[in-house]
Formats: C-alpha cells, structure tokens, sequence
C-alpha cells in the first residue's frame, strides 16, 4: 500500500532529478536507487511522468529491439517485448492515469515495471543468449568461469 504524501512526492521528484542527472537515461524506478516502491519516472521523445503502483496491459503484437540497462552500462542487447502497452497507475497525488505507448516507450515502462518486479532485462534472455550477455560484460571472468555440464 502506498501513502500519498510529502515523502511520495519527494521521491518522485528525486527519481525525475536522478534520471535526468545521468546520460541517457529514459526511466529510472525507485528500487534502483534503493527504495523499495513501486513507482517509476519517464522522460522520452517529449513525454515526461511518473506512474506509482503501475499496472501493465501488453499487446500480442511483440517487437526484437536492442535494450540496454544502467546496470550493464553501454551493453545494448536484442530482447523481445509487446510493441504496445497500456500502463495504468496513479500519479504522486493518488490520482487515477492512464499511459498509452508504442515502440521504444511501451519498451521503455515495460523495463521500468520489470525492476518493480526484482527483474534485470537480462533475466528475460534465453539461457544462451544470457550466456553470451555476461561473456560481452566480463569477458576476462567469464572465460576463468567452468562451463556447464
């Protein structure tokens, strides 16, 4: 359950400020920085917000596009995800919103909303594919590391 008051809007503006302090960064949800609340903020092409306790509806229709992380910082990685997604949450002052997006933004609050959920992009690659991720991030531990069975 999430209160809506001065501390909420305190976080959602130290997300905006956080995001928007860092290179490239389009969203940024609040476990990333240590808060265990399900609130994220965006800003791309023009379309800034924030969504608290959000809730997706993915389209079938599904896009392979080339997603990257603060975590591995300037490792993009092909990924598989809806083209469209309705996200509905509420804003920092518990009023009802609805976001509609296509393409690189449905991309955007799909991997917003899946920090919320303890998951890294990564952990939606196929156990080859993460294989080869975690080969491309270090490549000189991965090569001491054994192979399985």
């Amino acid at each position: 359950m999430t209160t809506f008051d001065r501390g909420l809007r305190d976080l959602v503006r130290s997300l905006q400020a956080t995001m928007r302090a860092g290179a490239h960064r389009a969203g940024l949800a609040a476990p990333q920085i240590g808060v265990p609340l399900r609130v994220v903020a965006y800003e791309l092409d023009g379309r800034s917000g924030h969504l608290v306790n959000p809730r997706l509806e993915p389209s079938e229709r599904k896009i392979v596009a080339d997603e990257a992380c603060l975590s591995a910082p300037g490792l993009w990685w092909p990924l598989e995800r809806s083209y469209m997604v309705t996200a509905r949450g509420r804003d920092m002052f518990g009023k009802p919103v609805t976001v509609r997006a296509l393409g690189t933004f449905a991309r955007l609050l799909q991997h917003e909303v899946d920090h919320l959920d303890g998951l890294l992009f990564i952990d939606r690659l196929s156990e080859d594919e993460r294989e080869r991720f975690l080969q491309r991030l270090s490549p000189e531990s991965s090569a001491a590391m054994p192979s399985a069975p």
